[in-house]
């Protein structure tokens, strides 16, 4: 390994040009003749390569702090939460909020600019050069156990056998590839082991809390499933029939991993095929990706961002609600979190296995939701990035070495899909471009037009307004709390002011992953009422959270170490820490589950009836329910009674056949619907009729017996 702040042999890049244009007028002006001067040239080549040559100093030097009591940062954040406040609904005041938010944005630059509001400085870089070695035969073993479980593939079904050589394939190509490195274990005095022991019960407790947000009310909220669940339990229900599919085809078509996993839950927890093995499910992928979301804080900063980051992700509303529904929409952020990772971690520590794990990751992912098949361009992107900002042409090959590990590590990973993607291309894309190209509905007018729009609405998401999906989200407020808001705000203006200055491409990465990440949401043309949808910008909470994260680490540090000074800065954070988890809770166990339970069908209580049914006659063959436009998913209610595999539809077309039926009989239909009523008091006049009261407003059913 050599010496990390020993910069390697550099040659001038684009970007070296870029600053070296742009750090002066007279530069510019320079610069602007050169291009019809060649002995102008001449001397700006000479010149940028003799700064290439001398890496800046600036990228490893500790971020400056004040020595003054940092006023200016206190204001820029009275502004922005002030600005925030005013855009939470209903009594929005967005002119006067905008203006607040100009005002936090300047008081921030203010105080960069006086070295109060600094952001933490990012992880040195590590120049540990890759001699590209591997390991030939495991590599040549996997690749044919690879193209034998490809072919066996071909039938769309995971078996023991193709699923065996995957595994193993994957395994060998690891192997072929991991590098033997070194573990340098330092020595610890009692204090240093102390430190660590209060930090790690701090991550803990913070973790714990995020574990009660994720988890609490999990069996009541959200309070009933939707059809989408119905799907995914039949899917589930398939798998325990033996149909082991690599994609469900169901409902225009689902990956895996959330079926095998919820049978997983099932079988572990013993909740059996139910909405709550599907909500606990998620909830739990929701919890795991907790762990990466504080090791991105640290890639991005230091610890303390790690645990700030973990603190606003574990109770945020966003991440929260979605990790509780019971599809797959944690899924995103799940394998997004740990592929970029290892990724940025990788870039910066020049260690060849971390992108190996990025790239076992981002394959995994695939198999997860729709949504996450823009990471892959999201991390050439990446890739691109760090090489427009690299100077070594040396480290630019290594890079191109590393994205090309990540691609074969992934699609070993992805094999399984990627045949069935061969096999069926229409259905394994028909999701996602139903909503980007039209394919069901014509574009509601120029391509160009729409996506623009969609991106501008993408990118308001965060702090003005979360989209319209009332399954998925309250509709119409901002997607983060006050706190992380305007966190999030004054965090962007910081990053884009420290790029500008240092040009470190981890900067330039974070922020444009934002309106990457939320891609998912913004590309739905063909129906822009659905943009923005949490659930298809997931992804997008990783980087915001991480942004916000970063402001406040640079607002704690810019108080200093000196006593007093540090207890202002952390009885600070715990005010807005309190103030964040009581605006989430809020939003979640209130407004989220009030509004969820107005628009969702009451279909617990009639699996109730069912289930009441079975205990007094024996049997539900003889259970109906008619259906009727816009109320119940008539699949649900036998999910709830312990049935998965029934559609309970009894259509009144077939309502004469219901005669040659012996008794008892229960038809459930909706309390409006006469002309059902009238046709049933006609068939079976000694019948009987009652109105079942709901628990919700709104929400009462008929329940017709036949008795004899």
């Amino acid at each position: 390994m050599t010496n990390p702040h020993t910069p390697p042999q550099d040659e001038p890049t684009v970007l070296d040009l870029y600053k070296s244009v742009t750090k002066d007028w007279a530069s510019f002006f320079n610069f602007t003749r050169s291009l019809w001067d060649a002995g102008r040239r001449a001397e700006i080549n000479h010149a940028l390569g003799q700064e290439a040559a001398h890496s800046t100093a600036e990228e490893f030097v500790e971020t400056l702090r004040a020595s003054h009591f940092p006023w200016r940062s206190l204001l820029a954040l009275a502004f922005a939460l002030a600005a925030q406040v005013f855009i939470e609904p209903p009594n929005r005041q967005a002119t006067f909020a905008l203006a607040l938010y100009l005002m936090a944005a300047g008081a921030a630059v203010w105080a960069y600019f006086n070295n109060e509001w600094r952001l933490p400085a990012l992880p040195a870089v590590w120049q540990t050069p890759d001699n590209l070695s591997t390991r030939l035969f495991p590599l040549i073993i996997s690749v044919i156990l690879a193209l034998i479980a490809f072919v066996d593939f071909g039938d769309g079904l995971f078996s023991l056998t193709n699923t065996f050589l995957w595994v193993i394939s994957i395994g060998l190509l690891v192997n072929g590839l991991w590098l033997k490195t070194p573990k340098f274990k330092a020595a610890a005095d009692t204090e240093t082991r102390r430190r660590k022991i209060i930090w790690i019960v701090l991550v803990l407790g913070v973790l714990g809390l995020s574990i009660f947000f994720r988890l609490y009310k999990i069996d009541v909220l959200p309070v009933e499933p939707f059809s989408d669940h119905a799907e995914k339990i039949l899917d589930v229900y398939d798998i325990t029939q033996g149909k082991t599919s690599i994609f469900f085809e169901r409902n225009t078509g689902r990956e895996a991993f959330q079926m095998y996993w919820t049978l997983l839950i099932a079988n572990v927890f013993g909740t059996g095929l139910s909405f709550f093995s599907l909500k606990l499910g998620t909830a739990l992928l929701g919890i795991l990706t907790l762990p990466y979301i504080y090791l991105l804080g640290k890639e991005f900063g230091n610890q303390r961002v790690g645990l700030f980051a973990l603190f606003f992700f574990g109770i945020a509303y966003w991440p929260n609600v979605i990790s509780r529904i019971g599809l797959r929409f944690p899924l995103y952020a799940l394998f997004a979190a740990p592929t970029l990772l290892y990724l940025i971690r990788g870039l910066r520590t020049r260690n060849r296995n971390d992108f190996l794990l990025s790239g076992i990751f981002l394959g995994f992912g695939l198999h997860g939701y729709s949504p996450f098949r823009v990471v892959p361009l999201l991390v050439l992107t990446a890739i691109v990035i760090f090489i427009l900002h690299t100077k070594s042409k040396e480290t630019r090959k290594q890079a191109v070495w590393w994205f090309v590990i990540i691609v074969v590590v992934s699609l070993f990973v992805f094999l399984p899909l990627f045949r069935y993607w061969l096999e069926h291309p229409a259905m394994f894309g028909y999701r996602a471009f139903s909503r980007l190209s039209g394919v069901e509905v014509e574009l509601p007018g120029p391509a160009w037009q729409i996506f623009l729009s969609n991106l501008y609405n993408g990118l308001l998401m965060f702090n003005w307004d979360n989209g319209e999906i009332w399954v998925n989200s309250i509709p119409h407020r901002p997607a983060l709390d006050v706190v992380t808001g305007a966190l999030f705000v004054l965090g962007v203006v910081l990053l884009v002011v420290r790029y500008i200055r240092q040009r470190d491409w981890r900067d330039l990465f974070l922020l444009v992953s934002i309106p990457m990440l939320i891609m998912p949401s913004v590309l739905s043309l063909a129906y822009p009422g659905e943009n923005p949808a949490l659930n298809r910008a997931g992804g997008g909470a990783i980087a915001a959270i991480l942004v916000s994260a970063l402001a406040l680490e640079g607002l704690v540090a810019g108080f200093g170490s000196e006593k007093k000074r540090a207890f202002v800065a952390y009885s600070l954070t715990g005010l807005l820490f309190v103030a964040s988890a009581y605006n989430n809770y809020d939003l979640v166990f209130n407004k989220f589950d009030a509004n969820f339970r107005l628009g969702a069908w009451n279909t617990s209580e009639m699996g109730q009836v069912i289930s009441q049914f079975r205990g007094k006659y024996g049997q539900t063959d003889t259970v109906w329910i008619v259906p009727f436009p816009h109320w119940v998913d008539t699949r649900l209610p036998g999910v709830w009674a312990g049935i998965p595999n029934r559609d309970f539809a009894l259509w009144p077309e077939n309502f004469a056949g219901t005669l040659n039926v012996p008794a008892p009989k229960m038809i459930i239909f909706w309390n409006a619907d006469l002309e059902t009523e009238n046709a049933l008091k006609e068939l079976y006049p000694n019948s009987v009729l009652n109105r079942y009261t709901s628990a919700t407003l709104g929400k009462d059913f008929m329940i017709f017996m036949v008795e004899k």
